[in-house]
């Protein structure tokens, strides 16, 4: 028969302020408590527990100085009560119970071995080689059984639907009109044949996709993406994530994205302009100014869209400026274009780190993955910012620099001579370059910011940069963190900021393009960068007013899926059942 003797311990480091017993429950000690100006004396009290938006783990915060911090009661008591607690191992609830988070119920292991009892209890959903932590819902199941082997989606989806459930049961409305199961299911889907003849005079074949995913609060907007990894599962996750990033720029764009498996990497002008034409000569018939209108992403820059453009432009006999955006200056492109994904993460983190934490970028160490646009503008912003980036990568190694990452080195190398990092270490005394990109995470740092590409930092990642010490994690990318990791990231306290509102500067660009092109002007740089900064700032605001809605202050990805969601879910309401 189980012990049901209540033991109770200080939790460690907040000794004299919070316990916790063998039975899972936690205890707040009385404490001074401010809000609002008045401060109040708030006696002993057992603590109410809390979902975790990524894990669904009971939670609680702890507060010492001022600042709070998350913790999974499961692991509280592992750590309190388990004989043989390591902070490096996981925590299996034996019963599959979730809710049950006594000592006796509890077990040290290995990720692999609670993975494979989560999914044998039907507590989690096998991916692959991805496995998402969540709660079947009647809506994730449909998902899952209608979009199989689709696990980068299913991931995003997952994800989302987590977070609504805090305003899902609040809108009974929504499942009479099918809401979720429609918001789920793109509109249209196209998918093509991109053939074009080589230097060498050999025919190839690519595929070429356009996910048409929800255009309830405009035409379907989001970028192409040329990359060998392009598939159906990563068009369809990129163009759900859209709808939501574009929904928090309060513009008035719909989500869609595109692409193709084709690499430009290592091909000749003339072999990409002839991919290019193909590739719009299929896709010219289903795009437009007001249907669907691409941008540029990875593989994707003012060359590939000039190309692009080019075709299109003869294919319809008209100049239709607005059709495609990333354009070049001279045929309606948009200053700061180039720069507004990279420079609108740091505007969004900037906010983050002030309002969260009262701090800044200044004298902060800072990682940032990747070496493309979205990266090497990162780091400038960050570093105008005053913060030092120390370390980037690309596909096959990463740099360390301890004086500070020389930009105007890196841009001659990526942009230039579409060489590989690795120069960089050639020619800059005192830095690294090391083989293997996943490996940057294992350098120190206050500040990681994850540029590079979707799943790029994983949990073992997520535990280096936990392990040295760092404060926040900044999604650059889309979806760069695996769910284990946002878990790790946010069990271990540390800020964090979903990449569909950190993201969001280059798509809100590029609807400023789109605007320039309607009003047949061009504004300056400055202009640009004025609006971009605060189209990012009032995503903050709007995510953080959702997070504080939804009870959990501070929840950067709580709040940006529901403050996302909300606006096209009242203009799906509105439009009927299409």
């Amino acid at each position: 028969m189980a012990d049901t003797r209540e033991i109770w311990v200080d939790i460690k480091n907040y000794e004299g302020k919070y316990k916790i017993s063998n039975l899972g429950r936690v205890k707040s000690l009385e404490r001074q408590v401010s809000h609002d100006g008045i401060t109040w004396t708030q006696p002993e009290r057992i603590m109410c527990h809390w979902c975790g938006t990524t894990s669904l783990y009971d939670c609680v915060r702890l507060y010492k100085g001022g600042v709070g911090k998350k913790f999974s009661v499961h692991r509280l008591v592992a750590q309190h009560f388990l004989p043989d607690w390591n902070p490096g191992l996981e925590v299996n609830h034996i019963d599959g119970n979730r809710d049950n988070n006594r000592a006796d119920n509890l077990e040290m292991c290995t990720h692999q071995r609670n993975m494979e009892h989560a999914i044998a209890g039907g507590l989690k959903r096998d991916y692959g080689e991805k496995s998402v932590n969540a709660k079947l819902t009647n809506g994730q199941a449909e998902v899952q059984k209608n979009h199989p082997n689709e696990p980068e989606f299913l991931q995003a989806v997952d994800e989302v639907f987590e977070s609504l459930q805090h305003v899902v049961d609040k809108h009974p409305e929504w499942e009479e009109a099918g809401l979720m199961e429609r918001f789920v299911e793109p509109e249209r889907i196209i998918i093509f044949r991109v053939p074009w003849v080589d230097d060498n005079g050999k025919v190839q074949v690519n595929r070429g996709y356009r996910v048409q995913f929800n255009s309830a609060i405009g035409p379907y907007k989001g970028g192409l993406r040329f990359h060998p990894s392009v598939n159906l599962s990563v068009v369809k996750f990129l163009g759900f994530e859209q709808i939501l990033k574009n929904s928090l720029t309060t513009l008035p764009m719909g989500g869609g994205k595109g692409g193709s498996d084709f690499d430009p990497h290592g091909k000749s002008d003339g072999e990409v302009m002839r991919f290019c034409q193909s590739f719009i000569t299929e896709l010219y018939r289903h795009i437009g100014q007001f249907t669907d209108t691409p941008a540029g992403d990875i593989g994707v820059g003012a060359r590939e869209i000039g190309y692009m453009y080019g075709q299109y432009k003869k294919i319809v006999d008209r100049f239709e400026g607005g059709v495609l955006t990333g354009k070049g200056l001279t045929y309606g492109g948009s200053l700061a274009r180039t720069q507004a994904t990279g420079y609108g993460i740091c505007y969004f983190s900037d906010e983050v780190l002030k309002h969260l934490r009262n701090d800044s970028f200044e004298g902060k160490k800072v990682i940032v993955s990747g070496s493309g646009n979205v990266a090497q503008y990162c780091a400038q912003k960050c570093t105008e910012l005053g913060g030092k980036v120390i370390a980037m990568s690309d596909s096959k190694g990463y740099i360390y620099d301890p004086n500070g990452v020389n930009l105007d080195v890196l841009f001659d190398i990526k942009q230039k001579r579409r060489a590989r990092i690795s120069v960089y270490a050639d020619e800059v005394p005192g830095s690294e370059y090391h083989e293997g990109c996943k490996d940057i995470w294992t350098v120190p740092c206050d500040i990681a910011m994850p540029c590079a590409s979707q799943n790029e930092m994983d949990v073992e990642g997520a535990k280096a940069v936990i392990a040295n010490g760092a404060m926040a994690v900044f999604e650059g990318a889309n979806m760069p963190l695996t769910p284990e990791a946002i878990s790790a990231v946010i069990e271990a306290g540390l800020l964090y900021t979903p990449g569909k509102a950190s993201n969001a500067g280059g798509v809100a660009t590029s609807g400023l393009e789109m605007s320039q092109n309607s009003l047949r002007m061009s504004w300056s740089f400055e202009e640009v960068d004025e609006k971009l900064h605060g189209i990012m700032k009032s995503i903050f605001k709007a995510c953080y007013d959702a997070s504080v809605e939804c009870g959990q202050p501070g929840n950067m990805m709580l709040g940006a899926n529901v403050a996302g969601f909300l606006k096209v879910a009242d203009a799906m309401m509105a439009q009927g059942i299409v």
